[in-house]
């Protein structure tokens, strides 16, 4: 069967990766995203006539390219004349930008009802902070993450991947398929907005809740669960694993089977408050008989006694491993300069209309004569918006 967005066309006019994430989410399922970049410079691909650059390929497969001068009048009509064949639009711009090129949103759902039109900001469509600037690690310090990340000693601390951009990618995307679903109902588009800000906070879970609960800004979590133990990231022999005993079950499992059952009578450590209260005592007791062996033989001992636990990886061992192989999230698509490039995996699978990698990420207005001859522009036309400029050779 056809994948479950079939028909369903994109104008993507993001830069940078909450954006192209967005919109390579709804390629993956089967849209057809058509990607608005200059024709002058190469953007965020990389320098000169280097390769794309693997920030450009990992979020921008699946699409096609072409090249339009927005700055130009001509440019923003072309466009105009594209859209009565999209669903939806995606745009990254600071607020208030696309007004000015006069694509603004409502008045393009005037023009084009049916339209979804989609915006990312840094901080939202309103609001005292509306006009800043936004980019990843600011929304990670400003949602309240980087203040559970890390340690006492380290401090706040980011993300190691660009959490915020790829989150507020995530909800775009989420936003855009249930406005389409609505359109279904009511035959009309709708604004679909979020922001880097909006999607950390939305993520933020009991994290919050803690602070709903108590009044009391929780702290760096570290290494380890706050309200449970042990439930955390402990050294052995040759590595580090995360061993979470997350009940009284578990807990006894793993004393048992670390060899030290009169844990189980220790006073200290007669329930989960007293076990996160004296956790760095039990910590070290536990790193202490994790030494005597290394990962992979505690790995499958843990496990085996009906308590989770698994080994802490690099991405090498990430792009190894049986059972990430076996989920196919890892992919090698043929690239005509890279030669093959390889991406991760869809992360949802749907058993009847699964998504797929219809296309490779695209090459700088690769596809610009083709998206404009079905829009149904002659080929004169075409020679002549690129000797004026307008787009891109």
């Amino acid at each position: 069967m056809a994948p479950p967005l079939a028909g369903i066309r994109v104008l993507d006019l993001t830069r940078y990766l909450a954006g192209p994430f967005a919109s390579m989410l709804l390629a993956d399922y089967g849209a057809d995203v058509v990607k608005v970049e200059s024709p002058h410079g190469r953007e965020l691909r990389g320098p000169g006539d280097a390769p794309d650059n693997y920030f450009f390929l990992s979020a921008n497969r699946g699409k096609r390219s072409i090249t339009v001068d927005v700055k130009k009048p001509e440019g923003i009509e072309l466009l105009l004349r594209l859209l009565p064949s999209f669903d939806v639009l995606i745009e990254n711009f600071r607020p208030g930008v696309m007004e000015e090129l006069g694509l603004g949103a409502e008045s393009l759902l005037e023009r084009f009802p049916r339209l979804v039109y989609c915006g990312i900001s840094g901080f939202g469509a309103d609001g005292p902070y509306r006009d800043r600037p936004g980019f990843d690690q600011i929304a990670q310090g400003m949602s309240g993450f980087m203040s559970l990340t890390g340690t006492p000693e380290s401090g706040p601390t980011r993300a190691g991947i660009a959490i915020a951009d790829l989150m507020a990618g995530v909800f775009a995307s989420q936003g855009i398929q249930l406005a389409l679903l609505a359109r279904e109902r009511t035959g009309k588009g709708q604004i679909v907005h979020t922001s880097l800000l909006e999607a950390m906070i939305g993520i933020l879970s009991w994290g919050a809740g803690m602070y709903f609960e108590s009044g009391r800004a929780p702290g760096p979590a570290g290494q380890h669960h706050p309200l449970s133990s042990p439930y955390g990231r402990f050294r052995t022999r040759d590595g580090w694993v995360n061993v979470a005993a997350g009940n009284d079950a578990m807990w006894a499992k793993l004393a048992r089977e670390l060899g030290r059952p009169d844990w189980l009578e220790d006073a200290r450590f007669a329930n989960v408050l007293l076990r996160v209260q004296n956790r760095a005592a039990l910590t070290a007791e536990i790193e202490t008989v994790l030494a005597v062996a290394g990962v992979d033989e505690w790995v499958r001992r843990i496990n085996a006694a009906g308590v989770p636990c698994g080994p802490v990886l690099d991405l090498e061992q990430v792009f190894s491993d049986p059972q990430v192989l076996a989920r196919e999230m890892l992919v090698e698509l043929p690239h005509p300069v890279r030669g093959t490039i390889r991406t991760t995996g869809l992360p949802v699978k749907l058993s009847a209309t699964p998504g797929g990698f219809a296309r490779r990420p695209p090459l700088h207005g690769e596809h610009t004569d083709e998206v404009l001859r079905e829009a149904g522009l002659a080929p004169g036309e075409v020679e002549g918006l690129r000797a004026r400029g307008v787009i891109g050779g």
